[in-house]
Order: C-alpha cells, then sequence, then structure tokens
C-alpha cells in the first residue's frame, strides 16, 4: 500500500515563539511536504518554510490557502498593555478572515489556538477542569473573553461547514527560555500579594504545545483538547522557584485599585526608570487577579489518549523561563535572610504603589 501524499501546511502566525517552534517542526516532518508561514514580522529564516510578510487582514488569503490541507492559526493581537477591546475586535476579524479564506480555498482542516483561562477562575471550579466543563470566562479578563467568542464563532462556523476538522486547543499559560509571557508575569506578580493562600497551577513548556500542535495537524484529532503538564504545583511553590518565599496579604479591594493603576502607568514607569520591570516589579493586569486566586488547573487526558505526551512538568516548565536565583545554592538560612531583604524591598515597592493610588483617590 502506498504512503499517503504529503500534506501542504499553511500556519497563520508564523514568527511568535510558538509558530516558530510550529513551523520548524512541520518543515521536519515526514508528513508533510510544503508549510507556508504568514506573519507581520520579517522572516524567520526557517529552512523550509515558505513565508509571506504582512498583515493578515490585508493578505490574499484565499490565493495563500490555495491547495492548502491543514490551517494552524496562531495569530493574536493581545500584548501587554493593549487596549483589550480592539485588540479583542482585531483577533475576532482575522479569525474570521481565515475561516472564510479557509472555506473559499477548500482547507480541510483548522487547528484554532484558544487557552484554557475560558473556564474562568472560580471558587467552585473542579479540579482539574476537562473539556466538558462549562466556559464561564471572567468578565474582567478582556483575552478570555475575546477566546472563548473566537471559538463560540468557530463552532458556528464548523456546524455550516460539517466537511471541515476542526482542532481547538486550550492550553494552560505557556513558556518558554526566551519568552515569559505578559500573562505568566501577572500571575506571579499577583500570587506575591495573595497572602497565605494556596491556589493550584499549571506551566507548560512552549515545546510539548508545538508538539500538541504539530499531532493536531498531522493526527485523527477533532473537536477541543486541553493542553497541559502532568498534574499541578502551588502558587507557593512556584514563587519559590524564583526565590520569592515571603508573600503580602493586601485586601481585595485595594489590591485592585493598585494594580488597575500599576498596569496602566507600567509603561511610563519603565520608560522613565522611576520603576524598572523585572522579575520583583512587573505590573499585574487587573484582568487576570482572580486567576491568581482561585483554581482553573486542566486536565488533558484526552489529548494524551490521542498519542501526545509532554516532556516537562510544571515546575520544569516554570524554572525554564526563569532564571534560577543566585541563593539555591545557598543554605536555608541564609536564604531566609536574603528572602527576608527581599520581602521588606518588595512590601516598600507595594506600599509606594499603594499611597499613590491614594493620593489620587483623594484628590478626586
Amino acid at each position: 500500500m502506498a504512503d499517503p501524499a504529503p500534506i501542504s501546511v499553511a500556519v497563520a502566525g508564523a514568527c511568535g515563539p510558538l509558530g516558530r517552534r510550529v513551523s520548524r517542526r512541520l518543515v521536519d516532518h515526514s508528513q508533510v511536504g510544503t508549510v507556508v508561514g504568514f506573519d507581520l514580522r520579517p522572516d524567520p529564516g526557517i529552512a523550509g518554510l515558505e513565508y509571506v510578510s504582512g498583515d493578515v487582514t490585508e493578505l490574499d488569503l484565499e490565493t495563500l490557502l490555495a491547495d492548502v490541507d491543514v490551517l494552524v492559526h496562531l495569530v493574536s493581537a493581545v500584548e501587554p498593555w493593549s487596549d483589550e477591546e480592539p485588540a479583542g475586535t482585531r483577533d475576532a476579524e482575522v479569525t474570521r478572515l481565515l475561516l472564510e479564506a479557509a472555506s473559499a480555498a477548500g482547507v480541510g482542516r483548522l487547528v484554532m489556538m484558544s487557552t484554557a483561562m475560558v473556564y474562568g477562575a472560580w471558587p467552585d471550579n473542579p479540579v482539574p477542569l476537562t473539556e466538558a466543563s462549562v466556559l464561564r470566562p471572567l468578565p474582567e479578563c478582556g483575552f478570555a473573553v475575546n477566546k472563548a467568542e473566537q471559538e463560540r464563532f468557530a463552532g458556528q462556523w464548523a456546524e455550516e461547514h460539517p466537511k471541515v476538522d476542526i482542532v481547538t486547543l486550550r492550553p494552560t499559560v505557556s513558556l518558554a527560555e526566551e519568552h515569559v509571557g505578559w500573562v505568566v508575569r501577572s500571575l506571579r506578580s499577583a500570587a506575591h500579594l495573595n497572602g497565605e493562600s494556596e491556589v493550584p497551577v499549571q506551566f507548560l513548556h512552549m515545546d510539548d504545545l508545538a508538539t500538541a500542535v504539530e499531532l493536531s495537524v498531522v493526527g485523527d484529532l477533532t473537536g477541543v483538547y486541553n493542553v497541559a503538564p502532568n498534574g499541578w504545583i502551588s502558587s507557593g511553590t512556584a514563587l519559590e522557584l524564583v526565590g520569592r518565599t515571603h508573600r503580602f496579604n493586601m485586601p481585595e479591594q485595594l489590591l485592585r485599585r493598585v494594580t488597575t493603576w500599576w498596569w496602566k502607568k507600567g509603561p511610563t514607569l519603565s520608560r522613565t526608570g522611576v520603576l524598572p520591570l523585572g522579575n520583583g516589579s512587573t505590573p499585574i493586569s487587573p484582568g487576570v487577579l482572580r486567576y491568581a486566586r482561585f483554581p482553573w488547573v486542566v486536565a488533558s487526558d484526552r489529548l494524551r489518549a490521542a498519542g501526545w505526551t509532554p516532556q516537562f512538568t510544571s515546575e520544569q516548565a516554570f524554572i525554564s523561563g526563569h532564571k534560577s536565583p543566585p541563593w539555591g545554592m545557598l543554605d536555608s538560612h541564609r536564604r531566609q535572610q536574603i528572602a527576608l531583604l527581599g520581602a521588606v524591598a518588595g512590601g516598600l515597592g507595594v506600599v509606594w504603589g499603594a499611597l499613590a493610588v491614594g493620593r489620587r483617590l483623594f484628590r478626586r
């Protein structure tokens, strides 16, 4: 029996940290023939990738997708400090354009990137959540709301195009050696201000997410799949991995005011040098705040049953995106002394932020 003909794949968003990983894996895959990538950014220089640079909303997508068997949609406009409403509107428009072009070009499979944040972070969430769990994104988190809306739109489109297989991936937060996204940084900073609250958290290495996308392209998958490493760790353990053992308990109302002000002023403070943005001073997206307070870990049994095996644990993935603290080799007493000094410094920073918010509130 002859081997099946190699498939042709298009990757929208081929230049991001995930897009580059996916493109490299597909170019090297024996079942894949042609790989076309397009993105706003310059050519990533991946051997074997046919690359087109340009805005997705301005490209001739139907021509680009001609003879393409599988379309991988990794495009997202939501970035740190972006206005989430127009960014979400743009993401929805990009999804609509890609789906329409895929339909016109006769694409047979679509792989979409969503997020596990669409389940929302709620006190009554089961641990872990499965694909059958209800989608309840937090209204204040525009990123999660927009992703849930894109899933809804894609679901309607799928009903109108039953011959097209759609695979939707819902990964937990992902990171890698060269990339720690704004969601991870916000969650880390928020956990530092959650007092002694212990919330289960998951961190997915981008290499493992890339293999999940690869399997979605070449495997016999259809429907929704959670993507997460085995098990989870506590938020306290995550902080310890980056050397932050002391935490602060700030009232939620004050924390919301501080984080809202901090998030809005973050770029200005960073540019002027008033508040350098680093591991200990990353502004917290107000929409992510509750995701650090309540559980939203997911089970990826369905994807594993399809043949996916993650290579990294949550601890390994988290550490990969953070340099080990210098005190990692010190004895416990010395680590405690250094952590105490760091806690005092961090506390002063939080108080400074709270006072700044207070002054602005009293001026009104």
